[in-house]
């Protein structure tokens, strides 16, 4: 945040307070963010304003409150004029999206990723050649306002380095810096674990909205975990926490897993484990998952112990996690969202005989409600974090020029 008198840093702090509850809570009124935020209407009313002057939100009238009076302005995030670029890599595809305020996903790019061994250049020249086709396509007018990315691994916070992603064949890869020269921005883009960025999205936008404790397995190739803990991402001392799938849950005779252990959650659960006890030896990917859990719901005999096998497993891990941090809610996402409701009842009798009763009586498992857009809205809300901190670092260059080309982002 920018320096300058006690007045002006309070003035930032409250533009940055509306403009974030307007962005997480969509249309609201002038009178409830003057009540959700502890605020007078007359400072509400010079906040809102200078946000839209700089076309952060739009204001105009409520519609049928029945109220007698003047109504209070509904105020709108402008998700056509403010947006960031989200991309997503994982084993088998690489993804991009434009994403407006608000969270609104308005385009996206999507390509196949082959599995090999490390990549970065490949990656990084795709990843940029979507941002030149997003930008192109956004209308006049539009204003980019950051960047930030999802990744299948362990990531350091703060310069996007890959420090290890088994699955990927990537260790100590400078990809937020790389991405970040080519798309010819001065920093680093930020990047964070696929998982956790998730876990982020859902609580704000998705099935984990209105819980304050969250956790939320992703699972492609391999499953990774995200917590939210008092409404706060739990990241761990060096922003590796929660990587729930090298819990191990199967410690006497489990299979191998690609970080070097045995028995791990991603090792009993993952896509190798569950095509190798079906008896499958490809498609790979989501396609052989979904390939899996179709022929056990026809009766396949070596589906239906598959399913069973990788339901059980899961439910260990579930119940682990459920007595680790009490949540309200356990979200499935990526290939989990086609395994969890086949094998909802392996994992429903392990929660129900492993986890403690106190701990259990209002949990709820769930799907991804945001489906495959999680981390892709999740890697946006990282991008968006700097805006929605000191909106005038926007807000002063925008009505200096009076506008920006399309695509071109204010740093």
């Amino acid at each position: 945040m920018s320096g300058g008198t006690p007045q002006e840093a309070l003035r930032r702090r409250h533009l940055g307070a509306v403009l974030r509850e307007v962005h997480l809570s969509g249309p609201v009124s002038r009178a409830a963010l003057a009540a959700r935020l502890g605020l007078n209407r007359s400072t509400i009313m010079a906040l809102t304003r200078e946000l839209a002057a700089g076309g952060l939100v739009v204001e105009e009238p409520t519609r049928g409150t029945g109220r007698a009076g003047r109504p209070s302005l509904l105020v709108s995030p402008a998700a056509d004029r403010a947006h960031v670029l989200a991309f997503d890599v994982g084993v088998d595809w690489l993804a991009a999206a434009r994403v407006g305020l608000g969270g609104v996903v308005l385009d996206r790019r999507w390509t196949v990723r082959r599995r090999k061994y490390p990549d970065l250049d490949d990656v990084v020249t795709v990843l940029a050649g979507f941002a030149r086709e997003l930008d192109a396509a956004a209308p006049p007018g539009t204003v980019r306002v950051g960047a930030g990315a999802a990744f299948c691994g362990m990531i350091r916070p703060r310069d996007g380095m890959v420090r290890l992603a088994p699955n990927m064949g990537w260790a100590d890869q400078a990809f937020g810096v790389e991405l970040g020269r080519r798309l010819g921005l001065s920093a680093p883009v930020p990047v964070g674990n696929e998982a956790h960025l998730g876990a982020l999205a859902e609580h704000v936008r998705g099935a984990g909205a209105g819980h304050r404790n969250v956790v939320y397995l992703h699972g492609d190739v391999g499953i990774g975990g995200g917590v939210i803990v008092g409404g706060r991402l739990l990241d761990g001392d060096g922003g590796y926490g929660a990587e729930a799938g090298h819990m191990v849950v199967n410690p006497h005779g489990g299979r191998p897993c690609n970080c070097g252990s045995r028995g791990c959650l991603e090792a009993e659960v993952g896509e190798a484990a569950l095509l190798e006890a079906a008896g499958r030896r490809g498609p790979a990917g989501r396609e052989g998952v979904r390939a899996v859990v179709t022929a056990a719901a026809r009766g396949d005999p070596a589906a239906r112990r598959a399913v069973r096998r990788a339901g059980d497993w899961l439910g260990v891990g579930v119940a682990n996690l459920i007595n680790l941090f009490n949540p309200g809610v356990v979200i499935f996402g990526g290939m989990l969202r086609e395994l969890y409701p086949a094998a909802s009842a392996q994992v429903s009798a392990r929660v129900a005989a492993n986890v403690l009763a106190v701990s259990r009586e209002r949990v709820r498992l769930a799907v991804s409600a945001l489906g495959d857009d999680a981390t892709l809205v999740g890697a946006a809300e990282l991008a968006f974090s700097r805006v929605l901190t000191d909106p005038l670092d926007v807000l002063a260059p925008a009505a200096a020029e009076g506008g920006r080309r399309a695509g071109q982002e204010v740093r």
